[in-house]
């Protein structure tokens, strides 16, 4: 059981990493090539990311330029620019679309807290989906008499600790990317 505990914890990693990846393509006032990192594109009857059909460079602080490899994606790429709620206008020019970087007013602040609140969050329930399935299997152990009453506890418990940790580094994690987006 010792071993499901590090796959507990390598989920919930997991989980925390893509909170992170998600947080880092929130914007804090200067273009970053991250900041598209949440956006997906609608092609050949999929969703895909915009990097496996695009570059995206910072030719200057303010601007992002994403190129396009495939002429005909230039319009499905732009819909996922404007879709992925960045409130980014991108302005397509041939294969090339300019992706403006507009100053954060103090609306646009509070709206980009609560994305990160909403990331956070699902990052929580990433973690807790975790922790039932270890309890889940914790239980399942123990009714088929593999661990006692007793392991079943203590484990349980360092599921716990392990969830609370992890929700606790999202937390800190989330409150440094507020402060960062606030800060003017």
């Amino acid at each position: 059981m010792a071993h499901d505990i590090k796959d507990l914890r390598r989920r919930m990693e997991g989980a925390y990493d893509n909170f992170c990846k998600e947080l880092s393509g929130l914007r804090t006032g200067r273009a970053s090539v991250n900041m598209l990192e949440p956006v997906m594109v609608d092609m050949y009857g999929s969703k895909m990311p915009l990097n496996q059909v695009a570059t995206v460079s910072t030719p200057e602080p303010r601007l992002l330029t994403v190129t396009v490899w495939d002429g005909s994606a230039v319009k499905a790429v732009e819909k996922g620019i404007m879709e992925a709620g960045l409130g980014l206008n991108p302005q397509p020019e041939g294969n090339v679309i300019r992706v403006p970087v507009p100053e954060l007013n103090e609306e646009r602040r509070i709206e980009l807290t609560k994305v990160a609140a909403k990331y956070a969050e699902q990052a929580r329930i990433s973690v807790r989906n975790v922790r039932k399935d270890g309890m889940d299997e914790l239980k399942k152990l123990e009714k088929d008499k593999e661990i006692t009453e007793d392991e079943h506890k203590r484990m349980a418990d360092e599921v716990q600790k392990l969830t609370d940790e992890m929700v606790k580094k999202i937390d800190t994690h989330l409150a440094e990317k507020e402060k960062d987006i606030m800060k003017v």
